[in-house]
């Protein structure tokens, strides 16, 4: 195999080989996109030549995440932490959080960001301005990887299927209630995300396609606020007396849990999303009876893998396969 010269390096990073030669010897007076440029090109055709210091974190993959406060997001903002200490000193991962209930705004930064990125990994909103300024990002050669929720279909995607969530649960409180006559409700966050709606949507069409003696009556949206899903849920149970199971399609464990403990004589069949110290708690107290958790530190560290790959700075094949979701009962804690 011949030597890799600066020539070649040149002709992969589309600069001319005196660029490539201060780059490379930290002379500066190159502008940081075309640095990254010749930084990715040395890395994909392995030119022997040690990078100087000064371009410690010039790959800066951008992480969009909301709701901190939430167990889920808190998991995988952790493992998008851990997984930062473990990467070369040329990249970092910088964690940002967004405003969800303002999509306008959040597309914008998606489209604007603070400072230059390099790639990124956005839990996007099902909204037409934020798919617009997603497509906008992918168009102009930046690598897009999507978690959790798929709202442009063509961009890479890294998560569970959703639809077979909420067939599974459906699958499970079906067979698990065979021969008890009653209704299913469900609790989802909202119709902004693109993976509830999935879920929701594998739930019902389950039922749907299976004879039986259970009818899926409503979905209530809580916007995974506590008080909310309290409210709707008590005043679902009070209004209907043949409400025997109830599939949480997001992460509104904590306040369901204080309803159905609180009416445990009902004997509520509750399939829900995400393994927390709450549902933890509930599925060993027998208030939650199934939960199922899409392992965030997985969808982190593939997303990742998927983003340096896209850069051409590891070569490692990357499962196109949706990431499996756990199930999980008192049983298998």
């Amino acid at each position: 195999m011949s030597k890799v010269t600066l020539k070649d390096v040149a002709r992969e990073a589309g600069v001319g080989t005196a660029t490539v030669e201060r780059v490379v010897n930290g002379r500066g007076g190159v502008r940081p996109e075309t640095v990254e440029k010749v930084f990715l090109a040395v890395t994909k055709l392995d030119y022997r030549h040690r990078m100087p210091e000064a371009y410690r974190g010039l790959i800066r993959v951008e992480v969009i995440l909301v709701r901190p406060e939430t167990s889920f997001y808190s998991r995988m903002n952790h493992a998008f932490e851990r997984i930062a200490a473990l990467l070369d000193k040329s990249t970092v991962v910088h964690r940002t959080f967004a405003r969800e209930n303002d999509p306008v705004e959040f597309a914008h930064y998606i489209a604007n960001p603070a400072v230059r990125r390099s790639a990124l990994i956005v839990v996007a909103p099902d909204h037409p301005d934020v798919v617009t300024s997603l497509r906008k990002v992918a168009s102009h050669g930046t690598p897009v990887v999507q978690i959790m929720t798929r709202p442009a279909p063509e961009l890479p995607y890294i998560g569970i299927d959703n639809y077979a969530a909420g067939r599974t649960a459906a699958y499970y409180m079906s067979r698990m209630l065979k021969g008890r006559p009653g209704t299913f409700v469900a609790l989802c966050h909202s119709g902004a995300y693109e993976n509830h709606k999935e879920r929701i949507r594998g739930f019902s069409d389950y039922l749907a396609g299976h004879d039986g003696d259970h009818l899926f009556s409503q979905v209530m949206f809580d916007y995974d606020d506590d008080i909310n899903s309290m409210e709707l849920l008590r005043d679902a149970l009070r209004d209907d007396p043949a409400i025997i199971g109830l599939y949480t399609a997001g992460g509104d464990n904590r306040s369901v849990a204080s309803v159905l403990k609180d009416q445990a004589q009902r004997g509520v069949f509750w399939v829900g999303h995400e393994l927390s110290q709450q549902s933890r708690n509930a599925l060993r107290e027998g208030v939650m009876s199934i939960v199922l958790d899409q392992a965030p530190e997985i969808q982190a560290r593939r997303s990742v893998d998927l983003t340096l790959k896209a850069l051409g700075l590891i070569e490692l094949e990357v499962s196109p396969e949706p990431v499996r979701f756990l199930t999980i009962t008192p049983e298998n804690l």
